[in-house]
């Protein structure tokens, strides 16, 4: 299995990739998000800005939209999780569109969110392969227009959001699955067999 990772010159690629790796996939990067759209499996990798992140997807974006909805099996990691969705209190620029709903800050006194904390799987959405805790580093978080599509939540200073989303062939995790330790390798592992299936 090959996986495209689009790099949209920010994200953290190396440890992404060795994580992709230890779980069997191969990686091919990709700068160019009209070529990224033609992937078998594409993977939106975390860290950046929305704003930047979403110019650099513009000249591709209606491609990669119609690729997903065809059903293009894809991962979105943090900030990649974000752009999936219409657009962000971050900055200007539209995301994908796959999962409707909006990005926002986090309502916390304490913002970003760097460290460990819980991610609880959602009544009937067990997640395949249990996470009790994972790393996150960020300050917006992805407020989806339908809760149905939240597989697991996570709380910080009372602010509960979703941690990990799946409509169809896309997954979308908030947190740093490739800097969670062992079990984070395995859930992203994971994440690749559910939407290669």
């Amino acid at each position: 299995m090959i996986a495209t990772v689009f790099d949209y010159g920010a994200g953290n690629l190396h440890s992404l990739a060795k994580a992709l790796a230890v779980a069997g996939v191969g990686v091919v990067i990709e700068a160019d998000p009209a070529r990224a759209a033609d992937a078998r499996l594409l993977v939106l990798p975390g860290v950046g800005a929305f704003a930047a992140a979403a110019a650099r997807l513009a000249p591709g974006r209606e491609r990669m939209r119609a690729r997903l909805a065809a059903g293009l099996p894809c991962v979105g990691i943090c900030l990649g999780m974000q752009l999936l969705f219409d657009a962000s209190d971050e900055g200007p620029g539209a995301g994908l569109g796959a999962i409707p709903g909006r990005v926002t800050r986090l309502t916390a006194a304490r913002v970003p969110q760097i460290g460990w904390n819980t991610v609880e799987p959602a009544p009937g959405a067990a997640l395949a392969t249990p996470l009790p805790a994972a790393y996150f580093a960020h300050s917006f978080v992805c407020r989806p227009a339908d809760p149905a599509c939240v597989t697991a939540w996570t709380t910080h200073d009372g602010d509960r959001f979703a941690s990990v989303v799946r409509r169809a062939n896309t997954i979308g995790v908030q947190f740093h699955p490739e800097k969670s330790s062992r079990a984070g390798v395995a859930f992203l592992a994971e994440c690749v067999r559910e939407v290669s299936r």
